[in-house]
């Protein structure tokens, strides 16, 4: 469970599913949930989940993004410091889990949802989706890195379509565009979802959360923390950890170059 029901994380048979419940305002984020979205990553990340289905509650919309009634009556003050960077901060660290994400996109993604579906390593659309980023038609700008990680994943002309044109993306101009991985009936995609997290939970887990990291790091996201968490996994799978904490524990000094193996 959740610190904010609205957010319902269950965990079973190594498939963390996180749904959004708030059919009736179309699975729109207020502060709340997003300040809840953080702990739950961290909850997920230490779990023995392999991988993560991501998606909404009902038929009609995936996430409709942050809720207007919400970030609309915030200070200018209040709508940077705390909803952008919340946002920013929860959403980083869903790109950044060690599992596999597949975010199913059961209804429309719009706004702050595509900039959420852009977090995951994989992209399911139901065939009546509707994807679209409106937020310069309400005088904002698409702040949860929707010019930024959706770019980078998605390349800067369908963004630019979006964000700057005001086109709005049907499932099969998405996936022909790179916005979205695959089409399929309406109603079938978390059964997709499920097959793909077996072919996930099959692969080797250790390989498959260094390959994510690497991956990540190509695209430029948390590269100086793939390097060090990649080289610390190494320094701490050998002898010279070893033998350094050994002789810190004895009180004398360590004998690295009796050790032999760390040079191997």
């Amino acid at each position: 469970m959740s610190a904010d029901p609205r957010l319902d994380l269950r965990i079973e048979a190594g498939i963390a599913r996180l749904t959004i419940r708030r059919p009736d305002k179309l699975n729109a984020l207020d502060a709340e949930m997003v300040e809840a979205l953080l702990p739950l990553c961290r909850r997920i990340e230490r779990s023995d989940a392999r991988v993560v289905i991501l998606t909404g509650e009902g038929g009609r919309s995936f996430c409709a993004g942050g809720d207007i009634a919400a970030w609309s009556q915030l200070s200018p003050e209040d709508f940077s410091r705390r909803w952008l960077r919340d946002g920013h901060a929860a959403f980083d660290a869903l790109t950044r889990l060690a599992q596999p994400v597949i975010a199913v996109l059961n209804g429309h993604c719009l706004g702050g949802g595509l900039e959420l579906a852009a977090c995951a390593d994989y992209r399911l659309a139901e065939a009546h989706v509707r994807i679209g980023l409106p937020e310069t038609s309400l005088g904002i700008i698409p702040g949860w890195s929707g010019t930024q990680r959706a770019v980078r994943r998605f390349g800067a002309g369908p963004v630019r379509r979006m964000a700057l044109f005001g086109e709005v993306f049907g499932a099969d101009e998405a996936q022909r565009l790179g916005l979205v991985d695959r089409v399929v009936p309406t109603g079938e995609g978390m059964a997709a979802a499920k097959a793909l997290a077996a072919q996930v939970i099959a692969r080797a887990p250790r390989a498959t959360e260094i390959t994510k990291m690497l991956i990540n790091a190509a695209e430029g996201e948390e590269r100086e923390r793939v390097l060090e968490a990649l080289a610390g996994s190494v320094a701490a799978a050998s002898d010279d950890l070893r033998e350094g904490l050994a002789a810190f524990r004895e009180k004398r000094s360590a004998r690295f170059g009796e050790m032999g193996s760390s040079r191997a």
